[in-house]
């Protein structure tokens, strides 16, 4: 569905995006997270045939979105971070209003935005002025906007933003539904505990480059094995510890009463030939497991590692 390789934007001296390769098959719900300034947005307004780029290349379904930008507009369904309606419309004047963009009108054209209407929740609403909707039905009435064409691709930017809890899980219950129905998403968000049950595939975005992409459990078991591995024993402690010192995979250990923080560079085999020798030469191990992280943490970890290269 999305392809993109080498993709580079410049604005001016600023290097928005560096060299960025990106896959994303049909049918997937991919989550774009990253620190602000990362290049989701630029990215996403590039793939929507918005911006141009400085070099590399760019296609969605086929279709070149550096030297085609227009014929983009078919195939995708774009919701800006901020965007804009007409106050003064009744909502379903609003959804004609945009489906006549795309030569539907009459009855056939009301039929459509009714059914739109009520795919986002907002079926009762019709004929209520725009300005009179909460945020987050004027948030489910864009993206009804969106959907007017029926788009293979949904482009969203920060879809829940400023959203109390209720709107945002009605806009992910939404969401899922709509990626059931075989629609591939694109969405950014920093409510990351949203796009880990939401999301089939997460990226991870810093400083214009692609640091992570995978499942979500890809993603934390790559990340938590960097985590240390917390091992409890009864008594034997100094015997553990001689144990433990003898491993080369182990490189830093300290000591917590009878709990032992082990930073350790192997893999999962490895990890069990290591509790392995300790149960073989007689340590009692009574706990032993690799520390857990969530994806706040590893947000966290990236904004961090961003603000110290930019100081």
């Amino acid at each position: 569905m999305v392809e993109i390789r080498g993709l580079t934007k410049r604005f001016g001296k600023f290097l928005a995006l560096d060299q960025l390769d990106l896959n994303i098959e049909d049918g997937e719900m991919f989550g774009f997270v990253g620190p602000n300034g990362a290049g989701k947005t630029t990215t996403m307004k590039i793939i929507s045939g918005l911006l141009p780029a400085t070099s590399g290349a760019a296609t969605v379904n086929g279709i070149n979105v550096l030297t085609k930008p227009e014929d983009i507009k078919r195939v995708i369904g774009y919701m800006p971070d901020f965007f804009g309606v007409y106050d003064n419309l009744k909502a379903m004047e609003y959804m004609e209003f945009y489906a006549s963009m795309y030569g539907m009108c009459g009855p056939e054209a009301t039929k459509h935005c009714q059914e739109l209407m009520e795919l986002v929740d907002l079926g009762d609403k019709t004929d209520c002025y725009v300005d009179g909707l909460s945020r987050g039905m004027k948030q489910r009435l864009c993206l009804a906007r969106c959907l007017v064409h029926d788009p293979q691709l949904l482009i969203l930017d920060e879809p829940a933003s400023g959203l109390d809890p209720r709107a945002r899980f009605e806009m992910k219950g939404i969401l899922k539904k709509l990626n059931k129905q075989g629609k591939t998403i694109i969405i950014s968000s920093h409510i990351l505990s949203e796009l880990a049950e939401m999301c089939t595939t997460i990226g991870i975005i810093d400083q214009g480059k692609m640091i992570l992409k995978g499942t979500v459990d890809e993603i934390m078991h790559q990340f938590n094995m960097a985590n240390p591995i917390e091992i409890q024993v009864m008594g034997e402690l100094d015997k553990a510890l001689r144990i433990l010192k003898e491993n080369p995979l182990v490189e830093d250990i300290s000591v917590n009463s009878s709990a032992l923080l082990v930073r350790f560079r192997g893999d999962e085999e490895a990890k069990v030939t290591l509790l392995k020798a300790l149960v073989e030469q007689g340590v009692a191990v009574t706990s032993f497991a690799r520390e857990t992280g969530n994806l706040e943490e590893l947000f966290m970890r990236i904004t961090e590692k961003r603000e110290v290269l930019s100081k």
